[in-house]
């Protein structure tokens, strides 16, 4: 293990600490084989520091570019530089900031609207709401413009009218709550997950290969990969139940085994960060351009390049994980109505399984 320690200050002339911000210092382990500094310090920071309140590995080349991490006593500038065993690395974390979202003019695809809530279509790299490196351009900023004062205040300053998310480049249909009333109800529906309530939630994902059943549930305990902190994986203990309904829709390139790619229909239970690209990746079976949970499976592009050239580009050209919200069903909290939406794939997803059914 390193050593490791924090404190408050730290008097150089080459840095300055804000008041506030804490001091972190890091012994490189004996073992440890020689990396980036920024790699090494994500992959620690993440470790050493409570959940949630690492820097990300962009924030820390923006601390090691403004003169906040030293090694060895001196301030060093370059996130490419190596450390290796027994190297003393000391970075100031800066003090936590609380900001308040502004209205920002971003344009959203608004399904339905009334006065207790509305339902939008999301697009692909449209952040829900602020966060460490994305305090601007989010889904509260565009729903702050659209709403004005409005919209619920029970999910607070930096979740107003929030009651559940999509990843940032997941695509499809979320709700809305703008009033408080709406609020309170819609949160019920989603705690229920739909066990005994009308709730709703479908999505459309491709992945490689095809499941040999193509109906399923996948049952299991989803929490932080011990391994990568930042990333989500089944865990035996220690986790939250998580529970998606699965079936495939269309498979292409062959049959069973054969199969290059599937279209699948996940339907969820719960509601866990990165449930279905967690479940399908535990099958053995990950999306689509999902970086995160599949990048072990790129060793098949080439192959799907060889069997569709244009299958391959429109891969290429998703830059994200083929995943849409595409079905969206719930009680009206107010009305009592059962409203139901639908959304068609993207154009990027479209592309994709076009070029999918049309390879030989």
């Amino acid at each position: 293990m390193s050593g490791l320690a924090i404190t408050g200050d730290w008097e150089d002339e080459d840095a300055t600490v804000e008041a506030g911000a804490a001091v972190t210092t890091l012994t490189v382990e004996a073992e440890a084989p020689s990396e980036r500094i920024d790699a090494y310090l994500a992959r620690r920071l993440a470790e050493v520091q409570p959940e949630g309140t690492a820097p990300s590995r962009s924030q820390l080349k923006r601390l090691i570019e403004t003169g906040q991490v030293r090694v060895d006593g001196a301030v060093i500038d370059d996130a490419s530089r190596k450390v290796g065993p027994g190297r003393v690395i000391e970075v100031i974390t800066p003090p936590p900031v609380e900001a308040t979202p502004q209205p920002e003019p971003i344009p959203l695809v608004v399904v339905y609207e009334d006065e207790h809530l509305l339902v939008i279509d999301k697009p692909t790299g449209l952040v829900v709401h602020p966060g460490a490196g994305n305090w601007t351009g989010t889904l509260v900023n565009a729903l702050l413009h659209h709403c004005g004062a409005t919209l619920s205040g029970i999910g607070g300053v930096l979740r107003p009218g929030i009651v559940h998310r999509l990843d940032k480049d997941t695509t499809g249909l979320m709700v809305v709550a703008k009033s408080d009333r709406a609020h309170r109800g819609l949160s019920e529906q989603f705690a229920d997950h739909g066990r005994t309530g009308p709730l709703e939630r479908a999505y459309q994902a491709v992945v490689w290969g095809m499941p040999r059943q193509h109906t399923g549930t996948l049952e299991s305990q989803i929490g932080r990969d011990p391994r990568a902190r930042e990333r989500q994986a089944v865990v035996k203990t220690g986790g939250k139940l998580a529970i998606t309904h699965y079936e495939v829709l269309e498979h292409f390139g062959g049959d069973g085994d054969a199969a290059l790619a599937s279209l699948v229909a996940c339907h969820l239970e719960t509601g866990r960060t990165h449930q279905i690209r967690v479940h399908m990746a535990a099958m053995r079976h990950p999306l689509l351009g999902d970086a995160d949970y599949g990048a072990g499976f790129n060793t098949k592009i080439p192959k799907l390049a060889a069997r569709s050239p244009a299958a391959a580009s429109a891969l290429a050209a998703l830059r994200r994980q083929a995943l849409h919200a595409g079905l969206l069903a719930f009680e009206h909290p107010v009305g009592k109505k059962l409203m139901r939406f639908e959304s068609e794939l993207p154009a990027d997803m479209a592309a994709l399984v076009d070029a999918l059914r049309a390879m030989k």
